[in-house]
């Protein structure tokens, strides 16, 4: 195991509360203090690391990412951030110009959202992508992950046609022929994503390492990702397993996707239950999806949507089914964490819960996203103790978005970060990377000041929400660790606790609000061990 002693920091410990330095033996931390008690307790061939006054915070821990989708969206084509159709057209016709992949290769990408597009304010469509190529089946995702769009090679090899049924909990938009128009909402989406190679071991392996390093980068010490699904979940497995019993450089807890209970029942018949591995490489919680995404419109909502009447979204789970389900696993003494991003959607999961919790949570369900709320929806997390999983940095394109979805009054409550820590509602930060980038800073900053990347707008979105630094910091690192029952050895800088830090290029608890976003991480300690260093 590693060893390492860090002097000369401003080591954080709790609220307004600091130490000078950290030793770390054989992975554990051993002593925090004075540079002269920790380099007493430090062993012999210790690694001696100065950080020079900067300041040291417990290792990031992003409570609902997916780890194999961001080393996928590093290695194809990626086209978050772009403001016009004509540069995604363009990104796109560069990858395949700069790759040349053997013609007929199935091509995947995401990142693109029309509410950026400058030239066309639409969803990209078919024969959009069909400008890009017709040689190949090209699929790209929305930001969001819950819409794509097919070009028409892809749309005829996967056979689908205007007689071609809608999905049950999910649709694919035809034009006024009846013809698919290429776009896939929900679930859909598989009816064209069953065109892509199915990796081997040796391949998922590949692209996690990619995803880890990126981490790492940000200060990321433990992840609670979704790569656990029906369909390749048993290479999945063997390629964590691969990756952590040579060198692991990440902690991983596996959010694990199942939508019914045969699948789930034969997940949990081969011993994959909540806790089962160890602290690199642990089963966590069954992920359910109950709706979409607000971009998409097809989050699911109590009234229709104020911008478009004629939808309240895709409900992807009866309340029926997702009772069943909770139960399931709650009799299997497993978690459960719930993908719910509208208002009615939120209402559903806690109506599941009321079946399983009498005013306790042992199995620490929770809420993933908890985005469109009223009060009494947010207090409802507290008769049962419901943990809430939260993305911050959904606010920097969420904000331009939200009133015209569902109104100012539902807007003014939403994404309710403080009023759930007031109430003391167990909240985690993350961010559905690859949605949203694994950039630590800019979730912080999302946290505290409610504007977005561009510091937009003056005094913040809806700022009687804002966090301070502590609370947000506590979200990422102490409250991340409570969601996957490792507050007692994760997320803080205590005796006992594993050696996760990071290193940071400024005082994140004195600088102006704004500096975050200039903030980078220096150093990631993993284990004692040095993942990364700036």
């Amino acid at each position: 195991m590693d060893s390492c002693v860090i002097v000369n920091g401003k080591v954080y410990l709790e609220r307004e509360r600091f130490a000078q330095a950290v030793c770390i033996e054989d992975g554990i931390i051993k002593a925090v203090g004075t540079n002269e008690e920790c380099r007493a307790a430090a062993p012999a061939g210790a690694r001696e690391y100065d950080a020079q006054g900067r300041t040291v915070v417990p290792g990031f821990n992003d409570s609902h990412m997916h780890l194999y989708f961001v080393g996928e969206n590093l290695e194809s084509i990626d086209v978050h951030g772009c403001t016009s159709m004509a540069e995604v057209k363009k990104i796109a016709r560069d990858f395949i110009a700069r790759t040349q992949p053997p013609k007929g290769t199935f091509l995947h990408g995401s990142g693109w959202n029309q509410d950026y597009f400058t030239d066309e304010a639409r969803m990209m469509d078919r024969h959009d992508l069909d400008e890009i190529t017709t040689e190949y089946p090209l699929v790209l995702e929305r930001a969001c992950g819950h819409a794509v769009t097919a070009n028409s090679l892809a749309i005829e090899m996967a056979g689908i046609t205007k007689d071609t049924p809608q999905p049950e909990g999910a649709h694919f938009d035809v034009d006024e022929n009846g013809e698919p128009t290429g776009i896939f909402r929900e679930t859909a989406a598989n009816m064209v994503m069953a065109l892509r190679h199915e990796p081997t071991v040796e391949e998922i392996e590949h692209t996690l390492r990619t995803a880890m390093a990126h981490a790492a980068q940000w200060g990321i010490t433990s992840v609670q990702t979704m790569d656990v699904r029906p369909g390749g979940w048993r290479e999945t497995l063997q390629a964590y397993k691969n990756i952590q019993s040579s060198h692991p450089t990440l902690r991983v807890y596996h959010q694990c996707n199942f939508m019914d209970p045969a699948s789930y029942q034969a997940f949990l018949d081969e011993g994959h239950k909540t806790g089962a591995g160890d602290s690199y490489n642990k089963i966590g919680p069954l992920k359910l999806f109950v709706d979409g995404s607000l971009g998409a419109r097809t989050a699911t909502m109590r009234e229709p949507y104020a911008d478009d009447p004629s939808t309240q979204g895709i409900q992807t789970l009866t309340q029926e089914q997702t009772d069943a389900m909770v139960k399931l696993a709650d009799e299997n003494g497993c978690q459960v964490a719930v993908h719910a991003i509208g208002d009615a959607a939120i209402e559903q999961v806690l109506n599941s819960y009321d079946t399983v919790c009498d005013g306790k949570n042992p199995h620490r369900h929770g809420v993933v996203h908890c985005q469109i709320t009223d009060a009494p929806l947010v207090e409802r997390f507290c008769e049962n103790d419901i943990l809430a999983y939260i993305q911050p940095i959904f606010l920097h394109y969420d904000m331009t978005v939200l009133e015209s979805r569902v109104g100012k009054e539902l807007a003014s409550t939403s994404y309710a970060f403080h009023t759930m820590n007031k109430l003391g509602i167990h909240t985690s930060f993350g961010t559905d990377s690859p949605v949203e980038d694994l950039n630590t800073m800019n979730n912080l900053y999302c946290a505290v000041a409610r504007k977005n990347l561009d510091k937009k707008p003056e005094g913040g979105f809806y700022p009687h929400e804002c966090m301070d630094i502590y609370e947000a910091v506590d979200g990422y690192t102490a409250g991340s660790a409570y969601a996957s029952f490792e507050e007692g050895v994760k997320g803080r800088i205590k005796p006992g606790y594993y050696g996760d830090l990071a290193i940071l290029s400024q005082d994140i608890f004195t600088i102006p609000t704004d500096e975050l976003l200039t903030t980078v991480v220096d150093a990631t300690v993993l284990g004692g061990e040095f993942v990364y260093e700036r």
